[in-house]
């Protein structure tokens, strides 16, 4: 071991004077355990203090609606409905910006005129391409069993070359754009409506995996998206299982469950916008706002 003492050795001290300056080696050593054991306990404190411990990073805070509120660490329940099914690849990224698909449609349905354009995520793709969405798209939207239904909608898909800003615009979306732009508070994939943009944001890891209250039936699931957040454009909220058995309420979050008792327990720490009963109701999947059919289309 290197001395200490900054001044060069000296072989011709005595016994005593080599004594005498290992002594001060051997205090300094003493302090320096003293103080090693001391920074050694204020790290062990220090990482058991919450108060001091780095504090945990926040995550995107969803609903299939807007949502508010901070994202909350709360341990979500285990819901298997809710969970994103196996299946094929799906757009995770894209850019944050959307391109029309070309394409326009008569209107549909009788009453308040509405009109709507169809896009895609720039950077996310499909296998089956963009006019294979489009066209999902407007067989729902046209279909007498969805909103023109009502009696009281009229639809028209329209395009950028139509000279006309649309009031809505139904957006295939990567995962994790929906995730930012819908949140992620319920940390499981869902779709939204960001009436702030004018937009329903379809979340192409849904679209492609569907969701397991459907057990499959991929089609019915892609029309229920559909369906369910055009109904925000018109300002329809959640609603509950009605009865045991029955259809699902086009409204209801068929993407998470089709069960009351699970969407109260998903929805308990983070509201949407309805408190929904934990009364043991279960009802079959539905995609369409009026099932068993609107009035003829006009």
């Amino acid at each position: 071991m290197a001395s200490w003492d900054p001044r060069p050795p000296d072989d011709d001290a005595g016994p005593a004077r080599r004594r005498d300056r290992r002594l001060p080696l051997a205090a300094l050593a003493v302090v320096l355990l003293v103080l090693t054991g001391f920074v050694l306990a204020r790290t062990v404190l220090a990482g058991d203090d919450p108060a001091e411990a780095p504090p945990a990073a926040d995550g995107p805070v969803v609903g299939e609606a807007p949502t508010g509120g901070d994202v909350t660490d709360a341990v979500l329940p285990a819901v298997p409905t809710a969970e994103l099914p196996g299946g094929g690849d799906f757009p995770v990224a894209g850019r944050g910006t959307w391109r029309v698909v070309p394409g326009t449609t008569p209107p549909v349905g009788a009453g308040r005129a509405f009109t709507y354009t169809v896009e895609i995520e720039d950077g996310a793709t499909l296998a089956e391409g963009d006019q294979a969405f489009a066209t999902a798209v407007d067989a729902t939207l046209d279909d007498p069993r969805s909103w023109v239904g009502s009696g009281q909608i009229a639809l028209r898909r329209v395009d950028a070359t139509s000279g006309v800003v649309p009031d809505f615009r139904v957006s295939l979306t990567s995962q994790l754009t929906t995730r930012a732009q819908c949140g992620y508070q319920i940390r499981y994939e869902a779709s939204c409506w960001k009436s702030d943009v004018g937009r329903v944001l379809i979340n192409g890891a849904r679209w492609v995996r569907g969701a397991g209250a459907f057990e499959g039936q991929l089609g019915l699931y892609r029309q229920y998206a559909i369906n369910h957040e055009v109904g925000h454009v018109f300002r329809n909220p959640h609603v509950p299982c009605g009865g045991n058995g029955d259809l699902a309420p086009v409204m209801m979050q068929q993407s998470f469950g089709v069960s009351d008792d699970y969407l109260a327990q998903l929805t308990d720490s983070s509201p949407q916008g309805v408190e929904i009963p934990r009364d043991g109701k279960v009802c079959r999947p539905n995609a369409w706002p009026f099932p068993a059919g609107g009035p003829a289309r006009r």
